[in-house]
């Protein structure tokens, strides 16, 4: 186990916050098809849904991309961070996702450099403002907690638990289930999402981009869906 200080803490807590204006209440990656096919019916449909698109796709996604991001900000490699970047996002296929992504770390890092004076995080703003970068939410934790001095574990776990809480309360809201529902799925999540951190810390940049094809498709199927609630 790691360790971590109480203002690092402070400053995961407000950006892993469901009410943190990243904008990822608008998307649901997928999930929505599965509602609207009926594979995802109640919380235990749900609970199994979310383990795969935790261990499929969001490892080899969003945390492998914070670890990669936080030792590239480690050791000065900008340029591999930009082109870390550019990689997270051209293996996402399905466009909605791909767009929903880069929607939620452009936001992301706005809003990081606003709140933080750092060089870093303003050079990746300028980047994705003349259209050099597009934006990362993976590469936004790792900017911001290396800065809040947290360590490397933590900063992925931070980043895999906001997306997983942020779908759990999406979930609520379409499946739908109660809040108290919610929260316990979100307790149950706990172990997993320890186990992620730990798989990530196995695997290589060759590694990004290995999604299970079934959430891909579900996602690229939801373009086509006849009702949505969410945009991706």
């Amino acid at each position: 186990m790691w360790d971590i200080n109480t203002n690092s803490l402070l400053a995961l807590l407000q950006w892993c916050d469901s009410n943190f204006p990243s904008g990822a209440f608008n998307h649901s990656f997928g999930l929505e098809t599965y509602l609207q096919e009926g594979l995802v019916t109640d919380a235990a449909t749900f609970r199994e849904w979310l383990t795969v698109y935790l261990n499929e796709q969001l490892v080899y996604s969003d945390g492998l991309g914070c670890r990669l991001a936080y030792e590239a900000l480690d050791e000065g490699r900008m340029e591999e961070l930009w082109a870390l970047d550019r990689l997270l996002t051209v293996q996402n296929l399905p466009w909605e996702s791909r767009e929903g992504v880069r929607r939620i770390g452009e936001r992301m890092i706005r809003l990081a450099a606003e709140l933080y004076e750092d060089p870093s995080l303003k050079q990746y703003r300028d980047r994705i403002l003349r259209k050099r970068s597009y934006g990362h939410p993976a590469v936004a934790f790792a900017m911001v907690a290396r800065l809040m001095q947290a360590e490397k574990p933590t900063a992925v776990l931070a980043c895999l638990y906001s997306s997983v809480s942020s779908m759990v309360q999406n979930g609520v809201r379409a499946i739908p289930l109660g809040q108290t529902e919610g929260q316990r799925l979100l307790m149950h999540m706990q172990p997993a999402l320890l186990q992620a951190v730990e798989a990530v810390e196995r695997l290589t940049t060759d590694d990004i981009g290995i999604v299970s094809p079934g959430l891909e498709w579900s996602q690229m199927k939801h373009e086509r869906l006849n009702t949505r609630l969410f945009m991706s």
